[in-house]
């Protein structure tokens, strides 16, 4: 292989994808997709495999199942958001994903797809997210795989069909004109690097990329996680239907590096399919799409935190791990017409629960627990109609091994918060702070991230919304760190619980948002005092946490050296030895919430 023109090649295939996503930012109308960017693309070959590991993205798998590639044409452009028959890659129906061949020599060569979440797509409430729902058929229109333009013509009646069972069409409308639009445009410039340098060379650089990734992961990741079996297993806390409980997401991890597929991710032991919304269809075309969400934990193993940030994660993650599910009706074998519109409480919790195993079984070289992803928003009428405010809100990421966790992080990469300045001029409200929550992060010798803290206040009455877990649970802590602060909100002092759908705000009341706080990693009672007093001076640790949680003594804002070491031997002297995980106090709050034999780790 050429190593120019396989540098060539790569860099194309990133910026095209840059580029599909740019032209969505800039075209699209909802503030979901244009401004809080929750959208993803991607570029798969014609062997429905993923280039690009800039980002996750859906899969090609259920189009190419229903439209064999030799019928499809230029211009044509598929669309689907049916969870139970996209094999895996869409997770709720809000996602909506539209996929465009590239072609060369009258053949499909390669797929540019873009999936992203939009307003509104029908269903029992705004905004397609019913918490209390019991069934897909309450959570808005499900539509399979079909042909939305046909050789550069659109589907006008499917466009109609859609529109109409959408409270918010218009951005619907050009939402799909904008991601249609985005991935033609993607398509003609793979088509221009096919044309340059021949579909030979071309896929042999493709098969390049993959098999470079397969190399590296095994080589610098793999090699740093000991042979053995581990297993390590979280909780979502409510489903929206019954009371709350410890909803289990379970990982048994068995690595032998000389085996041909060196990882064994088992599943079982996750709890039965919930009756409310956060199941997750992943056990399709051999959990492939899990395979390349979960990946990404692994690069917390590479030598410094710059290498990791070099590793792209695409389909050569795929022929290293194997998935193993239970039977159907599990949280992550759902039988249809199971509800799943909340399903991040399950796909986003096993990203913490893999760090756990990782943890454990590398001693503690993985980040303590982070903050998942929360949806908060407001619905009502104001003088120019019916409107719809929904936020996706971050917060804190975990302690590492060599430093804090970040502050306000969104878990859906370069996915942000709605600004505020818009924010305002868009809809009857005012956002009176929107700053670092206190204290949210974990206490440790690396402190947890913080999450944020947002105050609204209406100007009319509306409705609430919110689905939201770790809102009893907390991050939990690694290596004697302590667990972050839970999400919380409240109007004018009354707490809310984490799924709500239509809690009524009047005008004048404040909605307060404090979201999730990361883990700590280490004894807190080892961080260096003056770092304690840095946090006190940027608002980020209080004073009394400061004295509580590290032991550290301020005087005039800085550390009273005498007090804090005293202080600290006489913390020390009267605990016991510090967990390797700390859950926080919330966790033996919920009912059947015994601490199970993996928290005495």
């Amino acid at each position: 292989m050429d190593p120019v023109l396989l540098e060539i090649v790569e860099g194309t295939l990133a910026s095209v994808e840059r580029e599909v996503e740019t032209a969505i930012a800039r075209t699209a109308r909802s503030p979901m997709i244009r401004d809080a960017h929750d959208f993803r693309a991607g570029i798969h070959d014609r062997r429905l495999r993923k280039l690009t590991g800039r980002s996750y993205s859906a899969l090609v798998q259920p189009v190419a199942r229903d439209f064999p590639l030799d019928t499809m044409r230029p211009g044509d452009v598929f669309f689907h958001n049916d969870v139970y028959l996209s094999e895996g890659g869409i997770g709720h129906l809000p996602d909506l994903c539209v996929t465009v061949p590239v072609f060369h020599g009258g053949e499909v060569v390669a797929f540019v797809q873009a999936f992203g979440h939009h307003d509104d797509i029908g269903g029992a409430v705004p905004g397609s997210m019913p918490s209390h729902a019991r069934s897909a058929f309450e959570e808005g229109l499900m539509v399979p795989p079909i042909k939305l333009w046909d050789r550069g013509v659109p589907n006008e009646a499917a466009l109609t069909i859609m529109t109409r069972n959408s409270r918010m069409p218009d951005s619907l409308a050009g939402d799909l004109d904008a991601e249609c639009s985005a991935c033609l445009m993607g398509a003609r410039r793979l088509a221009e690097l096919f044309a340059r340098y021949g579909r030979a060379d071309v896929e042999a650089c493709f098969d390049a990329i993959i098999d470079r990734t397969t190399e590296t992961f095994r080589r610098e990741l793999l090699a740093k996680i000991p042979d053995g079996t581990f297993a390590w297993e979280d909780y979502a806390e409510h489903d929206g239907v019954d009371p709350p409980r410890l909803h289990t997401q379970r990982i048994t991890l068995t690595v032998d590096k000389s085996a041909d597929v060196p990882l064994v991710i088992d599943f079982t032991g996750t709890s039965p399919q919930a009756k409310g919304p956060i199941n997750h269809a992943g056990d399709y075309a051999d959990g492939v799409f899990l395979k390349k969400w979960l990946a990404p934990v692994l690069r917390n193993l590479a030598d410094t935190p710059e290498r990791a940030a070099e590793l792209d994660v695409n389909e050569g993650v795929v022929p290293l791990i194997e998935m193993r599910f239970p039977e159907k009706g599990t949280l992550l074998t759902p039988v249809f017409p199971a509800p799943t519109n909340a399903r991040t409480f399950v796909i986003l919790r096993l990203l913490g629960v893999l760090a756990g195993v990782l943890a454990k079984a590398t001693g503690g070289r993985m980040p303590a627990d982070q903050e998942t992803i929360r949806y908060t928003g407001v619905y009502g009428a104001d003088d120019r109609g019916p409107y719809l405010m929904r936020e996706v809100l971050g917060g804190g990421s975990g302690g590492r091994y060599y430093a804090d966790g970040e502050d306000t992080i969104h878990v859906v990469p370069d996915s942000r918060n709605i600004p505020a300045e818009f924010a305002e001029a868009r809809w009857p409200f005012v956002v009176e702070r929107l700053g670092l929550a206190v204290d949210s992060g974990g206490p440790g010798e690396y402190r947890g991230g913080l999450g944020y803290d947002k105050h609204i206040r209406m100007l009319r009455d509306a409705s609430f919304m919110s689905i939201a877990d770790r809102s009893i649970l907390s991050c939990w802590g690694v290596n004697g760190g302590r667990a972050g602060r839970p999400f919380r909100v409240d109007i004018d002092g009354v707490e809310m619980d984490g799924l709500v759908d239509d809690h009524p705000v009047g005008a004048g009341q404040v909605i307060r948002i404090r979201t999730t706080g990361g883990g700590g990693w280490g004894d807190p009672l080892d961080r260096d005092p003056a770092r304690v007093a840095a946090d006190v001076r940027d608002g980020k640790v209080s004073a009394e946490g400061a004295r509580t949680d590290y032991g550290v003594v301020l005087a005039g804002g800085t550390v009273d050296e005498a007090a804090t070491t005293a202080l600290r031997e006489r913390l020390r002297a009267g605990r016991g030895p510090a967990p390797f995980f700390d859950r926080g106090p919330g966790y033996p709050r919920l009912s059947g919430g015994a601490p199970t034999p993996l928290d005495t780790y």
